[in-house]
């Protein structure tokens, strides 16, 4: 009777095998290093899984920001593009109305048509948000006018924008162009 096992030898034929506690032991071993290895190769499999989403979504996410980019710089690129297909058909009236006024003397129609086109003009930009400072009759008001002089009225107080000599324009809520304006200093001309 082998009573230990020796790694590596065989048995001799028609000898009885006997297992001690060792050879138990070390075939748990075994089994558990077969174990851990192959719950080692599936983490690894896992891991290396992991590690191509993320390079994926990576490389998803930095197409997204280079179209976006694209898709931001063409936007900014072509941001006016609106506006001025409005804004031809103005020149169109504008063009007509200078071959009109080559072609005839009559001033009060050519008036009327500039008329027309100016007032067409002022519908489509105030469509994209511009709008007239009002002025006239109001208080000066530095945040929105500009006074380039001064002028004695008793028909207007002190401080009123008595004239507009450049019209003011608001682009939504922000001042585009300040107003020039002529202001009354509220004396009568006649009493100085």
């Amino acid at each position: 009777m082998v009573k230990k096992k020796d790694k590596g030898k065989e048995p001799l034929a028609g000898q009885p095998v006997e297992e001690t506690a060792a050879d138990a032991e070390d075939e748990a071993v075994d089994t558990t290093n077969e174990d851990l290895a192959a719950e080692l190769e599936d983490v690894r499999q896992q891991l290396a899984e992991c590690q191509d989403k993320m390079l994926r979504t990576a490389a998803d996410f930095d197409n997204s920001k280079k179209r976006l980019e694209r898709e931001r710089d063409s936007i900014l690129k072509y941001a006016e593009e609106n506006i001025l297909k409005e804004l031809l058909a103005s020149l169109d009236n504008l063009e007509r109305a200078m071959q009109q006024g080559r072609e005839t003397d009559n001033l009060v129609s050519l008036l009327e048509g500039v008329e027309m086109t100016w007032n067409g003009l002022l519908a489509m930009l105030e469509k994209f948000g511009l709008k007239p400072v009002d002025s006239i009759g109001e208080t000066f008001d530095p945040n929105f006018h500009e006074a380039v002089a001064m002028e004695a009225g008793s028909e207007m107080p002190e401080n009123q924008v008595l004239k507009e000599f450049q019209k003011g324009y608001m682009y939504k809520d922000r001042l585009l162009r300040a107003a020039k304006v002529i202001v009354s200093s509220g004396q009568d001309v006649d009493k100085e």
